[in-house]
């Protein structure tokens, strides 16, 4: 069965480029593996606003119920310029599947970039998503979204990959929308979804029969929407057991993405460092 080629955004500075403040560029052993099998759409929000490189460094400072983005060794003010860009790159951005952004960093951080009580202080508020990160994660809550550290580990990647391809796979139903094509997609994916629980499969179950007769747009729509709820979870063992249990004999079983949801080339079995 042929894999679909997911499109995901990578921050330039992941093996691509050696773009970040300092002018590096920063390791990333997994792109190799990946690329063959992915279109990659790099970016740099900070170079892209007009920061250069190298850089003087960028930090997000809380003030009050705000956060900006600011250079503290030329007091410069970036939170409008990174807002804006944000909008204009998201706003056009079609077909995207996933992102993997930089760890940390306060434009690309996902969940651990740091927030600073001021210009000069060395106190972290607490941690959370980076501008661009964060209007991201606001737009496409329901893509694959992770960060090269968190993809060091294999559970982490195996749960990202997975999802990543299921959506490239329904995209490319949409691309072409008809009942047909839904349905092909529903039982390829059964196992899969019935993993992540009951609940989500039986809801993408009855949606794909449309024993109502919906309009098809309607239909998709409600699919995608169930659909990224499903992928949201990670698959549960109770869930894994009923589900195979239940199918055992069922001569669609072959044909599952449960048991290669992405190209086995991507697998990986070597020594995780510690979760950050």
């Amino acid at each position: 069965m042929p894999f679909p080629r997911p499109v995901v955004v990578l921050s330039q500075c992941l093996e691509l480029s050696p773009c970040r403040w300092d002018g590096a560029r920063i390791p990333f052993p997994f792109l190799a593996k990946l690329a063959p099998h992915v279109e990659i759409r790099p970016v740099c929000p900070e170079v892209e606003i007009g920061l250069g490189v190298p850089r003087d460094p960028i930090r997000i400072i809380q003030d009050g119920e705000e956060r900006k983005l600011l250079q503290p060794s030329t007091g410069r003010d970036v939170t409008r310029a990174m807002r804006r860009f944000a909008g204009e790159f998201l706003g056009r951005l079609e077909g995207a599947d996933g992102f993997i952004l930089k760890s940390r960093s306060p434009s690309c951080g996902i969940r651990d970039a740091k927030m600073y009580g001021g210009e000069e202080s060395g106190t972290v508020l607490e941690k959370g998503a980076g501008l661009f990160a964060g209007e991201v994660l606001a737009r496409f809550p329901g893509l694959a979204v992770e960060d090269e550290a968190r993809l060091a580990h294999l559970a982490i990647r195996e749960r990202f990959l997975t999802k990543l391809f299921a959506l490239a796979a329904f995209r490319a139903v949409k691309e072409k929308p008809s009942m047909a094509g839904l349905a092909r997609y529903q039982e390829r994916n059964r196992l899969l979804l019935m993993a992540r629980g009951q609940r989500e499969a039986k809801t993408l179950e009855r949606i794909a029969a449309n024993r109502e007769k919906l309009p098809l747009p309607k239909v998709m729509e409600e699919y995608e929407r169930h659909l990224h709820a499903a992928l949201a979870r990670p698959a549960r063992r109770a869930s894994v057991a009923a589900a195979l249990r239940r199918h055992a004999e069922a001569p669609w079983l072959a044909r599952q993405t449960f048991f290669a949801p992405f190209p086995p080339a991507l697998a990986g079995t070597e020594e995780e460092p510690p979760l950050p």
